[in-house]
């Protein structure tokens, strides 16, 4: 078992739960973090046996650009587009963080972290 990750991924995108959020837009981070079987794409070294970090930063940038009022809805949007892509994963966590929000004071970010294990990993191991 092994971990893949893309942490820091920046976008400029169209979300927020106030109209004028999504006519101005903002700053967003995106980490995800995969667990996956790793050990016979590093005997072999082949691409095909991994978790592409291309076709994955595609997935999330494509979810990205979708406008949203929460940042929930994006982040479940990316688990599921994952799943969907790489059945090869366990699990998915994904933190999406929005820079300087709204909120009437300072604040950095404001970040929505979720995390999900995927059904059929289970019933792939069972078969096992």
């Amino acid at each position: 078992m092994g971990r893949i990750s893309l942490e820091g991924l920046e976008f400029f995108a169209y979300h927020g739960f106030y109209d004028e959020e999504q006519k101005i837009g903002n700053k967003y981070a995106v980490d995800v973090w995969i667990d996956t079987e790793l050990y016979q794409a590093g005997i072999d070294d082949k691409l095909s046996e991994t978790i592409n970090y291309e076709s994955l930063y595609e997935i999330i940038k494509g979810e990205m650009a979708k406008p949203s009022r929460l940042l929930e809805n994006i982040g479940t949007r990316i688990i599921n587009s994952v799943l969907g892509a790489f059945p090869q994963t366990k699990s998915i966590t994904v933190t999406i963080s929005k820079f300087n929000p709204p909120i009437g004071g300072v604040c950095h970010r404001a970040a929505v972290t979720l995390a999900k294990d995927n059904p059929r990993w289970k019933d792939l191991t069972d078969r096992a």
